[in-house]
């Protein structure tokens, strides 16, 4: 006879799926920010490389994300924020 947990490892499984898929959503929106900022010409400091490559906020990554696509400098990208 089962133990009857079969849907609580269910359950488990996929938050462990949820938070990696969040976790690579933030990795790759941290790429995407440098990317973008690459293409565009706009130097990116080390310091604000580390700043966005450690950020894990994926509201606060899809603000710089936005701002990534029009500002002239990473300053801007990260203001305020």
């Amino acid at each position: 006879m089962g133990t009857g947990l079969s849907h609580f490892r269910g359950f488990v499984a996929e938050s462990f799926r949820d938070e990696g898929r969040v976790e690579g959503r933030v990795e790759g929106r941290g790429e995407d920010i440098l990317r973008i900022l690459a293409v565009r010409g706009v130097p990116v400091p080390d310091e604000a490389r580390q700043r966005i490559t450690a950020c894990k906020d994926l509201a606060v990554l899809d603000v710089w994300f936005e701002r990534a696509v029009t500002a002239t400098t990473v300053d801007a990208v990260l203001a305020g924020s």
